[in-house]
């Protein structure tokens, strides 16, 4: 077994990784890191129905999109059936499991009755004390732990408190089914022990099976772990995070176009505080976390809080590291590679176009216009383009053709001097040049623009509109 700190992320790979479930692996991983301990992953794959390789590929990509590498070879919990099912074998030689022999129909008339009488449902120990030489014959029989009837069971948990149950409220769970495959519950504490877990950071909603688990730890001798129950995330409305409060997923918020440090960040802030920071890098979480500074109450999720956030790390960035993100997207958008130059006029664009983007796919659409060819012409921009606009354009064209050096600096002069000398308002000349070379209203300074673009591309396109 390991010393020192030791955390898990333990997802069942059923479906996405949830952003709940990438928040519970970033609070494990940072607290690890925190405590120069190990953060192990394990892949809770023993309902063999509903887990998909896709899953467990899903939460590999999703985790290491995050950043939160884990320490070691990933677990297969449903590879390690044997030693599940020894440790089962084990409490019932030493009695403190039993042969059950009742039938699922048996069990539902069970729960019936007890729902008719107003009780709580639950199994009523009707093998625990009966000699299994009065078992029907040809029935196989499952293994259930001997919970303990009297007193109560006592978590100590470090983000709610001390919790307590009534050992009345917890009946004497499955361990092996009559299949001989290992339950869920025994699966989950025999490998926290093997992997030598010291702390159990996982939510709210797993506090039930907590009870359960550390009486079993404790019938096995083992040592119990340091529990800590995260708060589940809401919507903003205060509902359970669900379907209709938008992207559930880690992959979808990628594919939004959100930047891996910025939903770390967002998350960490998600139910954990210091102080009043808000930007805090990883350095700063690492050297920073704790599972006393979790609040016990529900998280808000909150996409115009995260978008903000992105947008900041967006701004932070390097320019050429940003464009170089961009490409990919508005390679899907051309529907071809993006060639070597428009990747340097897109890096060289990035200080006018960072500020005015909140995520990597609005960035890459307000990047558009700086691929080469026409700009696809929206229709305010076109509505610009009038006889006129064009006739403007036309006379200007001469001017800018004798711009010696291609700035904005010199091109901003050059149009000024134009419009003095013909009499005109900038904005008369800058509206309709605007729209030639980007085929938008609304965008960064046009100057800048051009200067981006070049000349060549830059002329090609307004003579493109001239008239």
């Amino acid at each position: 077994m390991s010393s020192g700190v030791v955390t898990r992320f333990a997802p069942s790979p059923t479906g996405y990784l949830h952003i709940g479930g990438a928040r519970t692996a970033l609070f494990n991983w940072l607290f690890a890191r925190h405590c120069g301990g190990k953060f192990f992953l394990r892949i809770e794959d023993t309902d063999r129905e509903r887990s998909t390789e896709a899953a467990v590929n899903a939460i590999y990509d999703g985790l290491s999109w995050l950043g939160l590498q884990w320490d070691g070879a990933p677990v297969r919990q449903y590879a390690r059936a044997e030693r599940h099912t020894a440790v089962a074998r084990q409490l019932l030689a030493e009695g403190k499991a039993y042969h059950c022999y009742a039938s699922q129909e048996e069990l539902a008339q069970m729960r019936e009755a007890q729902r008719a009488a107003s009780k709580s449902v639950r199994y009523d120990g009707r093998w625990r004390d009966r000699d299994p030489a009065s078992a029907p014959a040809g029935v196989p029989p499952v293994i259930r732990f001997k919970a303990p009837q009297q007193g109560d069971t006592v978590v100590h948990d470090v983000v709610q408190g001390e919790v307590r149950v009534s050992n009345q409220e917890l009946d004497d769970m499955v361990l092996l089914r009559a299949d001989g495959t290992p339950t869920y519950m025994l699966a989950v504490v025999v490998d926290d022990y093997d992997m030598g877990v010291t702390h159990v950071v996982r939510g709210q909603d797993h506090f039930t099976n907590t009870f359960r688990q550390s009486n079993l730890i404790r019938a096995l001798g083992w040592p119990v772990p340091v529990y800590a129950h995260v708060p589940l995330i809401h919507g903003p409305d205060g509902a359970k995070l669900s379907k209709r409060h938008g992207a559930l997923g880690v992959e979808a918020y990628r594919n939004l176009g959100y930047l891996p440090e910025a939903l770390r960040n967002y998350l960490l802030r998600l139910g954990w505080s210091h102080g009043d920071d808000e930007i805090i890098s990883t350095e700063q979480a690492i050297a920073w976390f704790n599972l006393e500074a979790i609040g016990q109450s529900a998280a808000r999720f909150d996409v115009v809080k995260l978008a903000s956030l992105n947008a900041h790390y967006m701004r932070a960035m390097a320019d050429r590291a940003l464009a170089d993100l961009a490409l990919p997207r508005l390679a899907r958008r051309l529907g071809r590679p993006v060639a070597a130059n428009e990747s340097e006029r897109l890096a060289a664009a990035m200080p006018d176009l960072k500020p005015r983007a909140k995520t990597l796919e609005e960035l890459a659409d307000g990047a558009l216009y700086f691929m080469a060819g026409p700009p696809t012409m929206e229709a305010e921009a076109a509505q610009l383009l009038t006889p006129e606009a064009r006739a403007i354009l036309a006379a200007l064209l001469p001017a800018l053709k004798a711009v010696s050096e291609w700035t904005h600096v010199s091109l901003d002069a050059a149009v000024r001097a134009h419009a003095e000398a013909h009499g005109l308002k900038l904005g008369k000349i800058a509206q309709p040049l605007r729209a030639a070379v980007t085929g938008r209203t609304a965008t960064p300074g046009v100057f800048e623009i051009l200067a981006v673009l070049g000349r060549d591309e830059a002329l090609a396109r307004i003579a493109d509109q001239a008239r």
